[in-house]
Protein backbone atom coordinates (compact mmCIF):
# COMPACT_ATOMS: atom_id res chain seq x y z
CA UNK A 1 0.00 0.00 0.00
CA UNK A 2 1.22 3.78 -0.30
CA UNK A 3 2.13 5.25 3.03
CA UNK A 4 1.19 8.54 3.83
CA UNK A 5 4.91 9.60 4.40
CA UNK A 6 8.16 6.81 3.41
CA UNK A 7 12.03 6.96 3.48
CA UNK A 8 14.45 4.59 2.78
CA UNK A 9 17.98 4.81 3.63
CA UNK A 10 20.84 2.34 2.26
CA UNK A 11 24.27 1.82 4.09
CA UNK A 12 27.05 -1.05 3.92
CA UNK A 13 25.85 -2.34 7.65
CA UNK A 14 21.90 -1.80 6.87
CA UNK A 15 18.68 -0.73 5.15
CA UNK A 16 16.41 1.53 6.46
CA UNK A 17 12.94 2.44 6.03
CA UNK A 18 10.40 4.55 7.54
CA UNK A 19 6.83 5.24 6.91
CA UNK A 20 3.62 6.47 8.17
CA UNK A 21 -0.21 4.48 7.87
CA UNK A 22 -3.11 5.89 9.61
CA UNK A 23 -1.30 7.28 12.39
CA UNK A 24 1.46 4.41 12.62
CA UNK A 25 4.89 5.04 12.46
CA UNK A 26 7.17 2.00 11.20
CA UNK A 27 10.79 1.88 11.42
CA UNK A 28 12.35 -1.14 9.98
CA UNK A 29 16.08 -1.63 10.15
CA UNK A 30 17.45 -4.82 8.01
CA UNK A 31 20.91 -6.25 8.26
CA UNK A 32 22.92 -9.28 7.85
CA UNK A 33 25.46 -10.88 10.25
CA UNK A 34 28.83 -10.34 9.19
CA UNK A 35 29.75 -13.78 11.02
CA UNK A 36 26.75 -15.94 11.40
CA UNK A 37 23.87 -16.68 8.40
CA UNK A 38 21.40 -14.69 9.87
CA UNK A 39 19.24 -11.57 8.56
CA UNK A 40 17.63 -9.62 11.74
CA UNK A 41 15.21 -7.56 11.07
CA UNK A 42 14.50 -5.27 13.44
CA UNK A 43 11.18 -3.30 13.33
CA UNK A 44 9.51 -0.63 15.89
CA UNK A 45 5.85 0.50 15.83
CA UNK A 46 4.49 3.29 16.99
CA UNK A 47 1.16 4.82 17.96
CA UNK A 48 0.89 8.52 16.78
CA UNK A 49 -2.95 8.51 17.66
CA UNK A 50 -5.26 9.44 20.67
CA UNK A 51 -6.26 5.59 20.83
CA UNK A 52 -5.34 2.31 21.46
CA UNK A 53 -4.53 0.17 18.46
CA UNK A 54 -4.37 -3.39 17.86
CA UNK A 55 -1.38 -4.48 15.12
CA UNK A 56 -1.35 -7.62 13.75
CA UNK A 57 2.49 -8.33 12.75
CA UNK A 58 3.62 -11.01 10.13
CA UNK A 59 6.01 -12.44 8.71
CA UNK A 60 6.72 -14.24 5.11
CA UNK A 61 9.76 -15.98 3.46
CA UNK A 62 9.35 -18.52 1.01
CA UNK A 63 11.60 -21.45 1.77
CA UNK A 64 14.00 -22.48 -1.33
CA UNK A 65 16.89 -24.59 0.74
CA UNK A 66 18.40 -25.33 -2.83
CA UNK A 67 21.31 -23.91 -5.05
CA UNK A 68 19.35 -21.59 -7.25
CA UNK A 69 20.12 -23.04 -10.98
CA UNK A 70 18.28 -26.35 -9.10
CA UNK A 71 15.58 -24.41 -7.88
CA UNK A 72 15.12 -22.02 -11.08
CA UNK A 73 15.33 -25.34 -13.33
CA UNK A 74 12.67 -27.44 -10.72
CA UNK A 75 11.29 -25.09 -8.15
CA UNK A 76 8.28 -27.33 -8.01
CA UNK A 77 10.12 -30.71 -7.94
CA UNK A 78 12.80 -28.99 -5.42
CA UNK A 79 9.85 -27.79 -3.31
CA UNK A 80 8.38 -31.71 -2.60
CA UNK A 81 11.91 -32.26 -0.38
CA UNK A 82 11.32 -29.39 1.91
CA UNK A 83 10.00 -30.14 5.59
CA UNK A 84 8.45 -27.56 8.12
CA UNK A 85 9.02 -27.88 11.88
CA UNK A 86 7.22 -25.62 14.72
CA UNK A 87 9.03 -24.67 17.92
CA UNK A 88 6.86 -22.65 19.82
CA UNK A 89 9.15 -22.84 23.01
CA UNK A 90 11.80 -20.75 20.54
CA UNK A 91 8.90 -18.75 18.44
CA UNK A 92 10.65 -20.29 15.77
CA UNK A 93 9.84 -22.48 12.59
CA UNK A 94 13.00 -24.63 11.61
CA UNK A 95 12.88 -25.89 8.03
CA UNK A 96 14.68 -28.78 6.39
CA UNK A 97 15.25 -30.81 3.10
CA UNK A 98 14.58 -34.48 3.47
CA UNK A 99 17.45 -35.88 2.09
CA UNK A 100 18.36 -38.25 -1.14
CA UNK A 101 20.76 -40.65 0.30
CA UNK A 102 22.16 -41.36 3.73
CA UNK A 103 25.61 -39.30 3.02
CA UNK A 104 23.51 -36.22 1.93
CA UNK A 105 23.33 -33.48 4.40
CA UNK A 106 20.76 -31.16 4.10
CA UNK A 107 20.98 -27.34 5.13
CA UNK A 108 18.51 -26.20 7.99
CA UNK A 109 16.81 -22.83 7.70
CA UNK A 110 14.91 -20.83 10.95
CA UNK A 111 13.08 -18.40 11.81
CA UNK A 112 12.48 -16.82 14.93
CA UNK A 113 9.68 -13.56 16.15
CA UNK A 114 10.61 -11.92 19.50
CA UNK A 115 8.35 -8.56 20.57
CA UNK A 116 9.14 -6.67 22.97
CA UNK A 117 6.00 -4.69 23.82
CA UNK A 118 2.63 -5.81 24.77
CA UNK A 119 1.16 -8.64 23.00
CA UNK A 120 -2.19 -10.02 22.94
CA UNK A 121 -2.76 -13.96 22.47
CA UNK A 122 -0.48 -17.00 21.16
CA UNK A 123 2.05 -16.35 18.25
CA UNK A 124 0.92 -18.74 15.15
CA UNK A 125 2.07 -19.89 12.41
CA UNK A 126 1.62 -21.10 8.66
CA UNK A 127 4.14 -23.12 6.59
CA UNK A 128 2.00 -23.61 3.69
CA UNK A 129 2.03 -21.36 0.89
CA UNK A 130 -1.61 -22.11 -0.41
CA UNK A 131 -3.45 -21.43 3.01
CA UNK A 132 -1.40 -18.31 3.09
CA UNK A 133 -1.97 -16.53 -0.08
CA UNK A 134 -5.10 -18.55 -1.28
CA UNK A 135 -6.32 -19.70 -4.59
CA UNK A 136 -6.00 -17.19 -7.63
CA UNK A 137 -4.82 -14.31 -4.93
CA UNK A 138 -1.64 -12.61 -4.98
CA UNK A 139 1.10 -11.68 -2.46
CA UNK A 140 -0.56 -7.68 -2.52
CA UNK A 141 -4.01 -9.38 -1.02
CA UNK A 142 -3.31 -13.00 0.61
CA UNK A 143 -6.03 -14.73 2.24
CA UNK A 144 -4.35 -14.81 5.45
CA UNK A 145 -4.49 -10.90 6.08
CA UNK A 146 -8.36 -11.18 5.97
CA UNK A 147 -10.61 -12.17 8.43
CA UNK A 148 -9.47 -14.57 11.46
CA UNK A 149 -6.89 -13.50 13.46
CA UNK A 150 -4.53 -17.10 14.13
CA UNK A 151 -2.64 -18.91 11.18
CA UNK A 152 -2.99 -22.63 10.96
CA UNK A 153 0.06 -23.87 12.65
CA UNK A 154 0.50 -26.58 9.58
CA UNK A 155 3.92 -27.96 9.49
CA UNK A 156 5.48 -31.46 7.62
CA UNK A 157 5.93 -31.73 4.48
CA UNK A 158 3.83 -29.09 2.09
CA UNK A 159 3.17 -28.49 -1.33
CA UNK A 160 5.01 -25.02 -1.49
CA UNK A 161 6.58 -24.45 1.87
CA UNK A 162 6.58 -20.68 3.24
CA UNK A 163 7.82 -19.37 6.97
CA UNK A 164 5.07 -17.10 8.86
CA UNK A 165 4.90 -15.90 12.01
CA UNK A 166 2.20 -13.60 13.53
CA UNK A 167 1.55 -11.79 16.64
CA UNK A 168 -0.86 -9.56 17.84
CA UNK A 169 0.60 -6.36 19.33
CA UNK A 170 -1.36 -3.65 21.78
CA UNK A 171 0.03 0.23 21.08
CA UNK A 172 -1.41 2.73 23.60
CA UNK A 173 -1.26 6.11 22.45
CA UNK A 174 2.50 7.31 21.66
CA UNK A 175 3.67 3.67 22.99
CA UNK A 176 6.13 1.81 20.85
CA UNK A 177 7.13 -1.20 20.54
CA UNK A 178 9.63 -3.57 18.74
CA UNK A 179 9.66 -6.39 16.80
CA UNK A 180 12.90 -9.10 16.25
CA UNK A 181 12.85 -11.05 13.44
CA UNK A 182 15.60 -13.59 12.72
CA UNK A 183 16.13 -15.44 9.55
CA UNK A 184 19.02 -17.86 9.48
CA UNK A 185 20.71 -20.91 7.76
CA UNK A 186 22.93 -23.57 9.00
CA UNK A 187 24.94 -26.88 8.28
CA UNK A 188 22.57 -28.35 11.12
CA UNK A 189 19.41 -28.44 13.60
CA UNK A 190 21.93 -27.51 16.48
CA UNK A 191 23.40 -24.70 14.51
CA UNK A 192 20.24 -22.44 15.10
CA UNK A 193 20.06 -23.02 18.75
CA UNK A 194 22.27 -20.19 19.93
CA UNK A 195 20.71 -17.96 17.41
CA UNK A 196 17.10 -18.47 18.62
CA UNK A 197 17.74 -19.02 22.36
CA UNK A 198 18.99 -15.48 22.38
Amino acid sequence: KTPKTYEAIFTQARAEFRRRDHEIETYTQISVSPEDDIELRRVALTNRSESPRMIEVTSYAEVVLARQAQDESHPAFSNLFVQTELVPGRQAIYCTRRPRSAEEQPPWMMQTMMVRGTTMGELSYETDRLRFIGRQRTHASPQALEGKSSLSNSQGPVLDPVVCIRQNVLLKPNETARIHLVTGSGNNERGHEHVSGD
